[in-house]
């Protein structure tokens, strides 16, 4: 029998239907998991257990008089750091950010919490988001629970660990060059990037969005469903347009074009496990009749290096009108990073956009050929817990998120869901990218995949 924590939102909501689950049950054992792992992993940043069981009894209490809110309703989430939220600080993953609480809702927890989600708490991440890594200058080291002492990636790091450790179904975190994709794959978990602007965000800015993360492709089409709502503060999201994303997810894959994108021609190569994990994925939708073929490297070093430019200045825009004492409360690696841009002028910034605006051109000029691209969400498996990139490399700090960020920069959608695991049992994550706008046909994709694997390992224990 599957223990109550290890429940899908979908399974959970099955049995609210039909009363042989309750809301308060499914909160209290997320909560218990929580406490069992806690000191092991630190991902999370507040646990609200007072406001969580409050929120479970009045869900349950919609349900018993037939008023449930929908298929959420009831169903516990995590929400990631700097995601807006009443009544919690979100200061971003820094000993430096604002400790004030969140006077009102961003609009990706002002949906969950009108579809009747119960909000566990907020999970950590590093400074400023500009890690993909679980180190924070506020939280600490988050630890992965495949092995603890290896890293969960980020920026979305508390909300991977937590969505594989059982702390409830849904977590919710963003996305700006691989941060729900990262944290997927190195916990074995699925995330999904949607398109720019497809879930209203508050600020939004270039690539950033808010994306899903569950342990099953349907369980992130049903936040989806809520998440998609149209909100007036994202000033760059699209029209909306009302889909039931569950019930786009059966599809055939036959006859697909799907490029396999092993070389992204810059950073770090993948691993052979990684390599080899992703080849038999591509064979497993070539032998179910999808087309499949190579897909040239499109990235160069001048791309990285001028997207480098471009978030070190923004940066550093912000860190330089900070008071010395609170400058000396963010992470070293971090505050280094920044200084970085000090001496950049105008012009250097803006031939780092243009090297930006050309690699979302070459991104989408690659997938063109092809219905769906198939890459490693991330070319390693988790590294070590303590360092803020392998190994601590500040001249290349991203060469470990070549696979994922541009398609941040070009706005398409893009899932990480498990394909395998290398000699250390460790996860390894498929991406799959789809073109601009097409999130459902990522999701339905994602899905066949999830029926095409082989099994998955039983989720860690603590």
């Amino acid at each position: 029998m599957t223990a109550l924590h290890d429940l899908t939102a979908f399974e959970l909501w099955m049995g609210y239907r039909t009363g042989s689950l309750s809301p308060v049950e499914a909160t209290r054992a997320a909560l218990a998991r929580i406490a069992a792992w806690e000191p092991q992993l630190n991902a999370m940043y507040i646990t609200d257990a007072e406001g969580a069981l409050a929120a479970a009894k009045a869900s349950e209490k919609r349900w018993r008089k037939g008023e449930a809110r929908g298929p959420l309703d009831g169903v516990p989430v995590t929400i990631k750091d700097n995601i807006g939220t009443l009544g919690w600080p979100a200061p971003v993953g820094t000993a430096a950010g604002d400790m004030n609480p969140g006077r009102v809702d961003a609009p990706p927890a002002a949906r969950l919490r009108e579809a009747g989600c119960v909000f566990l708490g907020k999970t950590t991440m590093p400074d400023f988001g500009m890690l993909a890594s679980g180190v924070s200058s506020l939280h600490g080291v988050t630890r992965n629970p495949w092995n603890t002492a290896r890293n969960t990636a980020g920026s979305s790091s508390g909300a991977g660990a937590a969505v594989a450790a059982g702390y409830g179904p849904l977590a919710l975190g963003t996305d700006i060059g691989g941060s729900v994709r990262l944290p997927a794959a190195y916990n074995g978990i699925f995330a999904l990037k949607p398109s720019l602007g497809r879930i209203p965000i508050n600020p939004p800015w270039l690539g950033r969005v808010t994306g899903p993360m569950t342990r099953t492709v349907t369980d992130a089409a049903l936040l989806m469903n809520e998440l998609t709502k149209p909100d007036a503060r994202d000033y760059m999201s699209l029209p909306y347009e009302e889909q039931d994303y569950p019930k786009l997810l059966d599809g055939e894959v036959k006859g697909k074009r799907i490029g396999l994108l092993l070389d992204i021609g810059v950073g770090t190569p993948p691993q052979p496990a990684v390599r080899d994990a992703v080849s038999r994925a591509a064979k497993l939708f070539e032998a179910a009749g999808a087309i499949v073929a190579p897909a040239a490297p499109f990235m160069t070093p001048a791309m990285i290096a001028g997207m480098n430019v471009v978030f070190q200045a923004r940066a550093w825009a912000d860190f330089e009108l900070m008071a010395p004492d609170r400058q000396a409360k963010v992470l070293p690696f971090i505050a280094d990073w920044c200084r970085g841009a000090a001496g950049l002028g105008g012009a250097e910034v803006m031939r780092g956009l243009a090297q930006v605006f050309a690699m979302r051109e070459a991104a989408v000029a690659a997938t063109q050929p092809f219905d769906f691209l198939l890459a490693p969400a991330s070319p390693i498996t988790a590294y070590a817990a303590e360092e803020a990139c392998p190994g601590n490399n500040l001249a290349e700090p991203f060469g470990h998120i070549c696979f994922t960020v541009p398609f941040n920069m070009s706005e398409q959608p893009a899932a990480s869901i498990c394909c395998g695991y290398d000699g250390d049992e460790l996860p390894i994550g498929l991406q799959i990218i789809g073109h601009r706008f097409d999130d459902a046909g990522v999701l339905r994709m994602a899905h066949i995949f999830e029926q095409l694997r082989p099994a998955l390992h039983p989720w860690p224990e603590p």
